[in-house]
């Protein structure tokens, strides 16, 4: 099932302004906050988004939660993900996240050192991830890591089809969506969004054939311990942590 979202709200009159040209930019109409609709809403805190069936709102925060957390405990470059894509003493890759969704392992490679540039198709999911940029670009513990982050709403596949010889990564890091579980009590409310905002996917195969093409060193893709290959593509190795398999294609 996929929602839509098609209106944006205000939670006070002084965001007006701003909240306009959001509106504009993601076609949105502009409404009054009504607790039984999905709706985009702009707080004088953050982006949000509220829909019912979650019980809560969703939005990224690179500052605090998880992320803060991921941050300061998170292992450093001897983390599973950290080896997947090649980062070493003295290497810090450059890294297309080309499915970046809420940015969570592509803050984790610029927290490490790394330039990472985020793909994010969906429209809203852009929409938060820059608003989350926004307000870390203002703190001093994150600042300097967002510095190193940036965002470009669009399709994947196109974005790097249209790379030149000189910009292209190091590496291309995938975290398609996962098939959604049948017990949605098992999924974080995050990812139920994005499953209905995103839909299924549908580009896989050519998504890591051109990934192959454009990457200088290798794709290394995120799947669930146990699943299938992505696109049916066996990987050269993979690498495994408590529930993820990371799978890395070279050459």
């Amino acid at each position: 099932m996929t929602i839509q979202i098609t209106s944006l709200a205000v939670t006070d009159a002084t965001l007006s302004d701003r909240a306009v040209l959001l509106a504009e930019q993601l076609n949105l109409e502009l409404k009054l906050p009504d607790a039984e609709q999905a709706q985009l809403i702009l707080t004088p805190t953050r982006l949000e988004i509220r829909y019912p069936e979650l019980g809560g709102p969703v939005f990224i925060d690179f500052v605090s939660g998880k992320n803060q957390h991921r941050r300061q405990f998170g292992g450093g470059r001897g983390q599973p993900l950290a080896k997947a894509v090649g980062l070493k003493k003295g290497a810090n890759p450059t890294i297309i996240d080309a499915t970046a969704g809420f940015g969570r392992d592509a803050f984790v490679f610029a927290s490490l050192g790394c330039q990472v540039t985020m793909i994010e198709q969906q429209p809203l999911v852009a929409a938060l991830l820059a608003d989350a940029m926004q307000r870390a670009q203002t703190d001093a513990e994150t600042a300097q890591i967002i510095s190193r982050m940036q965002l470009h709403q669009g399709d994947a596949t196109k974005y790097l089809a249209s790379l030149s010889e000189a910009e292209r990564p190091d590496v291309v890091y995938l975290d398609p969506m996962y098939p959604a579980r049948e017990k949605s009590a098992l999924v974080k409310k995050e990812m139920q969004l994005l499953h209905q905002l995103v839909g299924p996917d549908s580009n896989s195969a050519e998504l890591v054939n051109i990934a192959r093409k454009v990457a200088l060193k290798r794709v290394t893709v995120k799947r669930p311990k146990g699943a299938e290959f992505f696109a049916d593509q066996k990987p050269h190795v993979s690498i495994e942590s408590k529930n993820t398999r990371y799978d890395i294609y070279t050459g």
